[in-house]
């Protein structure tokens, strides 16, 4: 049996259409659309950023609340993904200072933290962030919560 043969016999036939696995289809980014990380965790940063350009979206990065000011007012991100706690500046200090400077208060804030308890999503509230994502997301989660912001 030759090289074809054994495709064949391998190859899958498929009598009906794939399914899509996905149950709310995402939305195609706009040339430039930019995403902010702040977070002091080289993973957490890593893995958000490859979600995000694998589907067509611009990322910065940030490994503390005071990095992540000076990026936002150099570069206008769409959004931002504020981790709370992290050396220096935490993301609740630095979400206060972007919602109270003119030039990044418009630039909407979504707090992140691995704790769920009830007291951080109130200060998401009283500080004027877009919402709270508790770590671990699933990637669901997480274009969910970015386009409910940006769409």
């Amino acid at each position: 049996m030759g090289l074809s043969g054994l495709y064949r016999l391998f190859q899958r036939k498929r009598t009906v259409a794939p399914r899509e696995r996905r149950i709310n289809r995402r939305v195609t980014p706009s040339a430039g659309t930019t995403v902010l990380i702040v977070d002091d965790s080289r993973t957490v940063r890593r893995l958000m950023c490859g979600m995000l350009h694998q589907s067509g979206y611009r990322t910065l990065e940030a490994v503390d609340g005071a990095q992540g000011i000076e990026l936002a007012r150099n570069h206008k991100p769409n959004l931002i993904f504020m981790d709370v706690m992290m050396p220096g500046m935490d993301g609740f200090q630095a979400t206060r200072k972007l919602q109270t400077h003119v030039d990044t208060q418009d630039i909407p804030v979504i707090i992140i933290s691995g704790n769920r308890q009830e007291t951080i999503q109130t200060w998401v509230q009283k500080i004027g962030a877009k919402g709270f994502m508790a770590k671990p997301f699933e990637r669901g989660e997480f274009f969910r919560r970015l386009e409910s912001v940006i769409y």
